[in-house]
Protein backbone atom coordinates (compact mmCIF):
# COMPACT_ATOMS: atom_id res chain seq x y z
CA UNK A 1 0.00 0.00 0.00
CA UNK A 2 1.46 3.36 -0.98
CA UNK A 3 1.34 6.43 1.25
CA UNK A 4 -1.56 8.06 -0.60
CA UNK A 5 -3.70 4.94 -0.18
CA UNK A 6 -2.73 4.72 3.50
CA UNK A 7 -3.69 8.33 4.04
CA UNK A 8 -7.07 7.69 2.47
CA UNK A 9 -7.88 4.70 4.68
CA UNK A 10 -6.36 5.70 8.03
CA UNK A 11 -9.11 7.94 9.39
CA UNK A 12 -8.58 9.17 12.94
CA UNK A 13 -11.68 11.14 13.94
CA UNK A 14 -15.18 9.74 13.62
CA UNK A 15 -18.65 11.25 13.74
CA UNK A 16 -18.69 11.04 17.54
CA UNK A 17 -15.44 13.02 17.89
CA UNK A 18 -15.52 16.79 18.29
CA UNK A 19 -13.63 19.12 15.91
CA UNK A 20 -10.06 19.94 16.95
CA UNK A 21 -10.41 23.72 16.73
CA UNK A 22 -12.07 25.74 19.47
CA UNK A 23 -12.65 29.48 19.00
CA UNK A 24 -13.76 32.28 21.25
CA UNK A 25 -14.73 35.80 20.20
CA UNK A 26 -13.79 35.44 16.52
CA UNK A 27 -15.07 38.95 15.83
CA UNK A 28 -13.09 40.53 18.66
CA UNK A 29 -11.73 44.00 17.92
CA UNK A 30 -8.44 43.71 19.82
CA UNK A 31 -5.12 43.61 17.94
CA UNK A 32 -4.20 40.60 20.08
CA UNK A 33 -4.70 37.17 18.56
CA UNK A 34 -4.50 34.46 21.23
CA UNK A 35 -3.52 30.86 20.57
CA UNK A 36 -3.51 27.85 22.91
CA UNK A 37 -1.77 24.85 21.32
CA UNK A 38 -2.27 22.63 24.38
CA UNK A 39 -5.71 23.85 25.49
CA UNK A 40 -7.36 20.41 25.76
CA UNK A 41 -6.65 16.79 26.56
CA UNK A 42 -9.33 14.98 24.57
CA UNK A 43 -8.39 11.68 22.92
CA UNK A 44 -9.95 10.43 19.66
CA UNK A 45 -12.25 7.51 20.34
CA UNK A 46 -10.33 5.34 17.89
CA UNK A 47 -7.20 5.60 20.05
CA UNK A 48 -8.80 4.64 23.36
CA UNK A 49 -6.58 5.80 26.23
CA UNK A 50 -3.34 5.49 24.21
CA UNK A 51 -2.30 2.82 26.71
CA UNK A 52 -1.77 5.53 29.33
CA UNK A 53 -3.42 5.57 32.77
CA UNK A 54 -5.94 8.26 33.70
CA UNK A 55 -3.60 9.50 36.44
CA UNK A 56 -1.05 10.28 33.72
CA UNK A 57 -3.59 11.74 31.29
CA UNK A 58 -4.47 14.54 33.73
CA UNK A 59 -0.80 15.56 34.07
CA UNK A 60 1.08 18.17 32.07
CA UNK A 61 2.27 15.53 29.60
CA UNK A 62 -1.25 15.52 28.13
CA UNK A 63 -2.07 19.26 28.12
CA UNK A 64 -1.22 22.68 29.56
CA UNK A 65 -2.99 22.64 32.90
CA UNK A 66 -4.94 25.83 33.61
CA UNK A 67 -4.25 27.61 30.34
CA UNK A 68 -7.76 27.06 28.96
CA UNK A 69 -9.31 29.10 31.77
CA UNK A 70 -6.73 31.87 31.47
CA UNK A 71 -7.06 32.05 27.68
CA UNK A 72 -10.86 32.17 27.71
CA UNK A 73 -10.89 34.93 30.30
CA UNK A 74 -8.21 36.96 28.50
CA UNK A 75 -10.16 36.74 25.25
CA UNK A 76 -13.19 38.20 27.01
CA UNK A 77 -11.29 40.90 28.90
CA UNK A 78 -9.25 42.06 25.89
CA UNK A 79 -12.04 41.52 23.34
CA UNK A 80 -9.55 39.30 21.56
CA UNK A 81 -9.91 36.32 19.23
CA UNK A 82 -8.77 33.01 20.75
CA UNK A 83 -7.96 29.96 18.61
CA UNK A 84 -7.32 26.81 20.64
CA UNK A 85 -6.69 23.10 20.04
CA UNK A 86 -8.82 20.57 21.90
CA UNK A 87 -6.91 17.29 21.51
CA UNK A 88 -4.13 16.06 23.78
CA UNK A 89 -0.55 16.81 22.86
CA UNK A 90 0.04 13.06 23.27
CA UNK A 91 -1.96 12.46 20.07
CA UNK A 92 0.01 15.07 18.16
CA UNK A 93 1.75 18.12 19.60
CA UNK A 94 0.49 21.20 17.78
CA UNK A 95 3.49 23.24 18.89
CA UNK A 96 6.09 20.92 17.36
CA UNK A 97 7.21 20.72 13.75
CA UNK A 98 5.70 17.58 12.21
CA UNK A 99 8.28 14.84 11.88
CA UNK A 100 10.34 15.58 15.00
CA UNK A 101 10.30 12.89 17.69
CA UNK A 102 8.29 15.03 20.12
CA UNK A 103 5.52 15.60 17.56
CA UNK A 104 3.96 12.21 18.35
CA UNK A 105 5.88 11.14 21.46
CA UNK A 106 6.59 7.52 22.25
CA UNK A 107 7.80 8.64 25.69
CA UNK A 108 6.72 11.88 27.38
CA UNK A 109 8.95 12.72 30.31
CA UNK A 110 9.17 9.21 31.83
CA UNK A 111 5.79 7.97 30.64
CA UNK A 112 5.50 5.48 27.78
CA UNK A 113 2.72 6.04 25.26
CA UNK A 114 2.18 2.53 23.86
CA UNK A 115 -0.38 3.56 21.21
CA UNK A 116 2.21 5.88 19.66
CA UNK A 117 4.70 3.08 19.05
CA UNK A 118 5.18 1.62 15.59
CA UNK A 119 2.80 3.95 13.80
CA UNK A 120 2.43 3.59 10.06
CA UNK A 121 2.98 6.52 7.71
CA UNK A 122 -0.78 6.60 7.19
CA UNK A 123 -1.52 6.82 10.92
CA UNK A 124 0.95 9.66 11.34
CA UNK A 125 -0.49 11.44 8.33
CA UNK A 126 -4.03 11.10 9.71
CA UNK A 127 -3.06 12.82 12.94
CA UNK A 128 -1.46 15.67 11.02
CA UNK A 129 -4.33 15.92 8.56
CA UNK A 130 -7.21 15.77 11.05
CA UNK A 131 -5.83 17.63 14.09
CA UNK A 132 -2.61 19.54 13.41
CA UNK A 133 -3.46 20.99 10.00
CA UNK A 134 -7.03 22.21 10.72
CA UNK A 135 -5.74 24.07 13.77
CA UNK A 136 -2.87 25.78 12.00
CA UNK A 137 -4.89 26.41 8.85
CA UNK A 138 -7.43 28.23 11.02
CA UNK A 139 -4.74 30.42 12.57
CA UNK A 140 -3.39 31.17 9.08
CA UNK A 141 -6.84 32.06 7.81
CA UNK A 142 -7.48 34.38 10.75
CA UNK A 143 -4.18 36.17 10.14
CA UNK A 144 -4.89 36.41 6.39
CA UNK A 145 -8.28 37.94 7.10
CA UNK A 146 -6.81 40.49 9.49
CA UNK A 147 -4.03 41.46 7.08
CA UNK A 148 -6.53 41.81 4.22
CA UNK A 149 -8.63 44.09 6.44
CA UNK A 150 -5.47 46.04 7.39
CA UNK A 151 -6.01 45.17 11.04
CA UNK A 152 -2.98 45.18 13.34
CA UNK A 153 -2.21 41.75 14.73
CA UNK A 154 -0.14 40.84 17.77
CA UNK A 155 0.27 37.11 18.38
CA UNK A 156 0.19 35.77 21.96
CA UNK A 157 0.95 32.05 22.25
CA UNK A 158 -0.30 30.90 25.66
CA UNK A 159 1.14 27.95 27.61
CA UNK A 160 1.70 26.64 31.13
CA UNK A 161 4.68 24.75 32.59
CA UNK A 162 5.38 22.35 35.45
CA UNK A 163 6.77 23.60 38.79
CA UNK A 164 9.34 20.76 38.74
CA UNK A 165 10.94 19.13 35.71
CA UNK A 166 13.32 16.16 35.87
CA UNK A 167 13.61 16.71 39.62
CA UNK A 168 14.64 20.36 39.27
CA UNK A 169 12.41 23.07 40.75
CA UNK A 170 11.49 25.95 38.47
CA UNK A 171 11.28 29.22 40.41
CA UNK A 172 9.64 31.39 37.75
CA UNK A 173 6.01 32.38 38.04
CA UNK A 174 5.83 33.37 34.38
CA UNK A 175 8.17 33.54 31.42
CA UNK A 176 8.28 35.37 28.10
CA UNK A 177 9.46 33.15 25.23
CA UNK A 178 10.90 34.38 21.95
CA UNK A 179 13.37 33.63 19.19
CA UNK A 180 14.18 36.29 16.58
CA UNK A 181 11.60 38.95 17.43
CA UNK A 182 12.32 40.55 20.81
CA UNK A 183 10.17 43.69 20.65
CA UNK A 184 7.09 42.43 22.50
CA UNK A 185 8.93 40.03 24.83
CA UNK A 186 11.12 42.85 26.13
CA UNK A 187 8.10 45.06 26.76
CA UNK A 188 6.34 42.18 28.49
CA UNK A 189 9.39 41.43 30.64
CA UNK A 190 9.59 45.08 31.70
CA UNK A 191 5.95 45.13 32.77
CA UNK A 192 6.10 41.79 34.56
CA UNK A 193 9.20 42.80 36.52
CA UNK A 194 7.56 46.07 37.53
CA UNK A 195 4.77 44.09 39.22
CA UNK A 196 7.15 43.56 42.13
CA UNK A 197 5.83 40.19 43.29
CA UNK A 198 6.90 37.92 40.42
CA UNK A 199 9.90 35.78 39.56
CA UNK A 200 10.06 36.39 35.81
CA UNK A 201 11.72 34.15 33.25
CA UNK A 202 13.53 35.61 30.23
CA UNK A 203 13.24 32.75 27.73
CA UNK A 204 12.56 30.48 30.69
CA UNK A 205 11.64 27.72 31.39
CA UNK A 206 12.96 27.26 27.84
CA UNK A 207 13.82 29.34 24.81
CA UNK A 208 11.70 29.25 21.67
CA UNK A 209 13.32 27.84 18.53
CA UNK A 210 12.51 26.49 15.07
CA UNK A 211 13.18 22.94 16.29
CA UNK A 212 11.16 22.98 19.53
CA UNK A 213 8.27 25.28 18.60
CA UNK A 214 5.86 25.80 15.72
CA UNK A 215 3.35 28.55 16.47
CA UNK A 216 5.81 31.39 17.14
CA UNK A 217 8.23 30.65 14.27
CA UNK A 218 5.53 29.89 11.67
CA UNK A 219 2.64 32.21 12.55
CA UNK A 220 4.57 34.94 14.33
CA UNK A 221 8.04 35.37 12.89
CA UNK A 222 7.51 34.02 9.36
CA UNK A 223 4.50 36.30 8.92
CA UNK A 224 6.20 39.36 10.40
CA UNK A 225 3.85 39.70 13.37
CA UNK A 226 4.81 41.20 16.70
CA UNK A 227 4.65 38.15 18.95
CA UNK A 228 5.58 36.47 22.20
CA UNK A 229 5.16 33.15 23.91
CA UNK A 230 3.84 33.17 27.46
CA UNK A 231 4.47 30.39 29.98
CA UNK A 232 2.65 30.46 33.34
CA UNK A 233 3.56 28.00 36.09
CA UNK A 234 0.67 25.58 36.22
CA UNK A 235 0.27 25.41 40.00
CA UNK A 236 -0.62 29.11 39.92
CA UNK A 237 -3.52 28.56 37.51
CA UNK A 238 -4.72 25.09 38.52
CA UNK A 239 -8.03 26.44 39.86
CA UNK A 240 -10.54 29.04 38.71
CA UNK A 241 -9.38 31.63 41.21
CA UNK A 242 -5.81 31.49 39.94
CA UNK A 243 -6.97 31.56 36.33
CA UNK A 244 -9.07 34.64 36.99
CA UNK A 245 -6.27 36.45 38.81
CA UNK A 246 -3.72 35.76 36.10
CA UNK A 247 -6.10 36.63 33.30
CA UNK A 248 -6.87 39.96 34.98
CA UNK A 249 -3.18 40.70 35.51
CA UNK A 250 -2.20 39.84 31.93
CA UNK A 251 -5.18 41.64 30.40
CA UNK A 252 -4.22 44.78 32.31
CA UNK A 253 -0.56 44.49 31.28
CA UNK A 254 -1.33 43.89 27.61
CA UNK A 255 -3.76 46.80 27.52
CA UNK A 256 -0.88 48.98 28.72
CA UNK A 257 1.52 47.41 26.19
CA UNK A 258 -0.93 48.06 23.35
CA UNK A 259 -0.79 51.77 24.15
CA UNK A 260 3.03 51.65 24.21
CA UNK A 261 3.24 49.91 20.85
CA UNK A 262 1.08 52.41 18.97
CA UNK A 263 3.61 55.28 18.92
CA UNK A 264 6.20 52.87 17.56
CA UNK A 265 3.88 52.26 14.57
CA UNK A 266 3.82 48.56 15.30
CA UNK A 267 0.05 48.60 15.64
CA UNK A 268 -2.68 50.97 14.64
Amino acid sequence: MDLHTAEATDQLLGDADIPPVHEVNAEGTSPFLLTADHYGRILPRSLGDLGVSESELVRHIAWDIGIAGVAERMAEMLDAHLIAQRYSRLVIDCNRPPGVASSIPVISEATRVPRNEGLSDGERAARRREIFEPYHHRINAAIDRRIHAKRPTILLSLHSFTPVYAGVARPWHIGALYHRDKVLPQLLLKHLRSEGDLVVGDNEPYAASDLTDYTIPVHGEARGLVNTGIEIRQDLIADQSGQQQWAERLARIFAEIEVELKPALLVG
